[in-house]
């Protein structure tokens, strides 16, 4: 996989609680790179994990749940930023559906890219899990 070109979740972070109805922030950051790269889409799913096995969530390639945002991707540098945020990324504001269970979900991002002079495809499905209150 080009990791370079792959994207990784910079909020919410691993464990954050959040609740029913409320607007979250998902930043979905992506390195620089020197391998040109057209960003195509990316999804971002909600899946409740309360009624699955042990409250465990599928992985989220097979599974997106609530679709949240399905649209393009354009991560840009951004001047206002501390210096562990120099990484270009882009923030979308999502609503957590009010009928969401208490207990454990996953917030999920799929990114589609095209990569290289070729290009190859770049398929990416990535996850965060939260607390619902």
């Amino acid at each position: 996989m080009a990791f370079g070109q792959g994207v990784s979740i910079g909020a919410p972070t691993a464990g954050s609680t959040i609740s029913p109805g409320t607007n979250i922030t998902v930043e979905v950051d992506r390195p620089d790179t020197l391998t040109g790269s057209t960003e195509v889409a990316i999804i971002i799913g909600f899946t409740s994990c309360v009624g699955f096995t042990e409250s465990q969530c599928p992985p989220p390639a097979s599974l997106i749940g609530s679709v949240l945002y399905n649209g393009p991707y354009d991560p840009e540098f951004h001047t206002d930023v501390t210096p562990t945020k120099l990484a270009p990324y882009q923030n979308f504001s999502v609503m957590i559906p009010t009928t969401t269970s208490k207990g454990p979900a996953q917030l999920s991002v799929t990114h589609f890219s095209l990569v290289g002079a070729g290009p190859f495809p770049l398929l990416q499905s990535l996850n965060v899990s939260l607390i619902v209150q």
